[in-house]
């Protein structure tokens, strides 16, 4: 770092998000949020202060990874704190978040901007950013089908980590070829029945294809990621679903 990003740094570094007089502070309501505990929530604000000083130096635009970007989401929550106290009185500077325009340009931007800033940050912090909070970017740009739950009302039940359509090719396909060696010895309206379940087996497995499908190719930040360009004055930064511009 030259001498006017280290002090930059510092700065960033000395920024306290929790108030010792607060019963519910911030890193134990980012915990809540996202069911982490509360020493995991303190490292990813630690990263988030990494990300906003990459946004703040880095040439090009620089995208967070989704644990960071949740921490910026909430800290943008406090409004005072973040717009008063860190972007006005600590960067000296405007750093906004703004919707991406979606669309695979966007997509493959986003995509590169990602992989800009893990570059960025081992050169700045002279280390790899910790995996668990930076994945690499298939893994960012693919687990990001997240909701608001209520559970109060609502049970959240893990998924089972099953590959349908290796199921599909395992089980359904061969349990019809036998149907149909059944249906061949009986009668014809066995033989019908059997075609029939083999045209939905078929339907099921072109609808497993096309979610899949769907679920990698999704336009905006579901597939392409964030990011953007400042001005070049450094005044101030447009930016997508978790990205910020290049600094000065």
């Amino acid at each position: 770092m030259i001498e006017k990003e280290k002090e930059l740094w510092n700065r960033i570094s000395a920024f306290e998000f929790d108030y010792k007089e607060a019963k519910f502070n911030f890193s134990h309501r980012l915990a809540k949020e996202n069911n982490w505990t509360v020493s995991y929530s303190k490292t990813v604000i630690e990263e988030y202060k990494k990300y906003i000083f990459l946004c703040c130096t880095a040439q090009n635009g620089a995208t967070p990874s989704d644990q960071v970007d949740q921490a910026w989401h909430l800290h943008l929550t406090y409004t005072k704190s973040y717009w008063i106290d860190f972007c006005q009185n600590t960067l000296n500077r405007e750093v906004h978040h703004n919707p991406t325009q979606g669309g695979q340009v966007e997509t493959a931007k986003f995509n590169d901007y990602y992989t800009r800033t893990l570059e960025a940050y081992q050169t700045a912090f002279g280390a790899s950013p910790p995996i668990d909070i930076w994945p690499n970017n298939e893994e960012r740009f693919a687990d990001i089908n997240f909701r608001r739950v209520n559970t109060n009302k609502h049970w959240i039940v893990q998924k089972p980590t099953l590959n349908l359509k290796k199921v599909f090719l395992q089980f359904a396909i061969p349990m019809a070829c036998l149907s149909l060696i059944q249906a061949s010895t009986s009668s014809e309206s066995s033989f019908g029945t059997v075609i029939f379940i083999i045209i939905v087996f078929y339907l099921i497995y072109h609808s497993i294809s096309n979610n899949n499908k769907n679920g990698k190719n999704n336009s905006g930040c579901s597939s392409g990621g964030c990011g953007s360009s400042c001005s070049s004055s450094g005044s101030g930064c447009s930016s997508g679903c978790g990205g910020c511009g290049g600094g000065d």
